[in-house]
């Protein structure tokens, strides 16, 4: 059966983005550099023993974590915020309200628009990626609580920056999701990030 997994970056105080996203702020108002540089190639001491988040065969994301432009309408030229070659070189499976045509982008990514829900956006991802793929929720938080919440998630992997961020008007990892017994895999640390492996 398909493997669903997480990888999410955080902050000690469980936080993957900030309120107020922008165009010119993805993660809204949260310190990005300190959450994100860690796989950004922005630091190099440790990059070599840093985790991967991508190399699943399908993907699973929020709007938010496509456009900042929500909610309403596309804007006709967004893409997405990559550019025209996103790092995640296989389907992805957006949720929305408001139908999109496909985007088909350089080195295999295409984002798909569903908007009948997370349970029919999983599905169409593990279609794509087989009995033996894997498919990855990719946040947003609000989008991975949910599918925390109906315990479709198999394996958690937290990435987790040593920074409180102390923010109000922004979802949190586990907020309304309820009581779930994980079982630890691993644990790596480096100064920037230490990473986290759970599995249900």
């Amino acid at each position: 059966m398909t493997h669903v997994t997480c990888d999410l970056a955080v902050t000690l105080d469980g936080y993957a983005a900030g309120p107020s996203q922008t165009s010119e702020r993805p993660f809204g108002e949260i310190d990005t550099m300190t959450l994100h540089a860690w796989h950004l190639e922005l630091v190099d001491r440790h990059q070599a023993e840093h985790d991967a988040i991508v190399g699943a065969d399908a993907y699973v994301m929020g709007r938010n974590m496509f456009s900042p432009k929500a909610p309403g309408p596309w804007p006709d030229d967004w893409i997405g915020w990559w550019g025209a070659e996103p790092p995640y070189r296989a389907p992805v499976f957006v949720l929305t309200h408001h139908p999109h045509d496909p985007i088909p982008l350089d080195g295999g990514t295409t984002f798909h628009f569903v908007t009948d829900g997370p349970a029919t956006a999983l599905a169409q991802a593990r279609e794509v990626a087989g009995a033996e793929g894997r498919v990855s929720v990719a946040g947003g938080a609000t989008t991975v609580n949910a599918y925390l919440a109906a315990g479709e998630i198999d394996e958690l992997r937290l990435h987790v920056v040593p920074y409180a961020a102390g923010l109000t008007g922004a979802p949190r990892l586990f907020d309304g999701v309820g009581p779930i017994a994980w079982s630890a895999v691993s644990g790596r640390w480096t100064p920037e990030v230490t990473h986290l492996v759970y599995r249900r």
